[in-house]
């Protein structure tokens, strides 16, 4: 019986990341699964990021530098031009750990429905700069929960090649959101995988409150774009979400709690 070897895609996204990124593309080279293919999509970076890939050119598939319209327009261009049979993306500061790969084959061989599956997610370590762990987070996908919240975190998942050739490309209108909304569209016939092992770190350089605020306006109107509510009720929710999150984030401040 052939072993089960498929091309790995993974895809980094970067934009005046020189500080971190020569991190990011050293942990994919020391994987123990060796079948993959880099792609880097730099958005015309000032800083020292184009000598970084440049120096590892040899180890790169494919590399193109010049604006884009946010992180899911880099990841598309990435999508257009990768050839895995399952494809992952990684932050320009994230990196993986050796196990990381591997662990996904070995899950994705063992399963009886492989050749069903879309979406895998695995665990994840947040960590400082100086890459102590600060917590350690990702859930299995349920769909109950899913539409309620993002409880998958997407850096370093597996993605089927088939799921983008299903349900399209990330929709670049969302800046923040639009992983969520990509998973929004299958529904509950998601065909999803959970390793239960931690297979990245991913640096929390803390989300601004822009952001935050971004975030919950986007997961609503993502929500709305795929009927999961309706768009007369999304405002009543927008608003009570965002109540919650100014009252905690009260709560931070004052020490009451420690984080959000």
């Amino acid at each position: 019986m052939d072993l089960y070897k498929p091309l790995v895609s993974i895809i980094i996204a970067v934009y005046n990341g020189g500080d971190y990124l020569e991190g990011a593309i050293k942990s994919i080279l020391v994987q123990e699964y060796k079948n993959y293919e880099i792609i880097i999509i730099d958005g015309g970076s000032s800083d020292n990021t184009l000598e970084i890939i440049d120096l590892y050119k040899q180890d790169i598939f494919y590399t193109i530098s010049e604006p884009d319209n946010g992180i899911y327009s880099a990841w598309n261009k990435g999508l257009k031009v990768a050839s895995g049979d399952w494809i992952a993306f990684l932050g320009s500061d994230d990196i993986l750990y050796p196990h990381a790969f591997q662990s996904y084959i070995n899950y994705i061989t063992d399963h009886p429905n492989k050749e069903l599956l879309e979406f895998i997610s695995s665990r994840i370590n947040l960590v400082n700069n100086n890459l102590e762990i600060i917590d350690t987070v990702g859930k299995a996908w349920d769909w109950p929960l899913f539409k309620r919240n993002m409880i998958t975190w997407h850096v370093g998942c597996f993605h089927s090649k088939n799921l983008f050739a299903k349900y399209g490309l990330f929709d670049e209108d969302y800046k923040v959101s639009g992983d969520y909304e990509l998973l929004l569209r299958p529904k509950e016939l998601l065909q999803t995988g959970y390793l239960p092992v931690t297979t990245v770190m991913m640096r929390d350089g803390g989300v601004s409150t822009r952001l935050l605020f971004k975030a919950i306006d986007e997961t609503y109107r993502a929500k709305v774009k795929n009927k999961i509510i309706s768009s007369s009720i999304s405002p009543l929710l927008i608003y009570n979400n965002k109540v919650k999150l100014f009252i905690k984030m009260f709560l931070v401040r004052i020490g009451f709690i420690e984080k959000l």
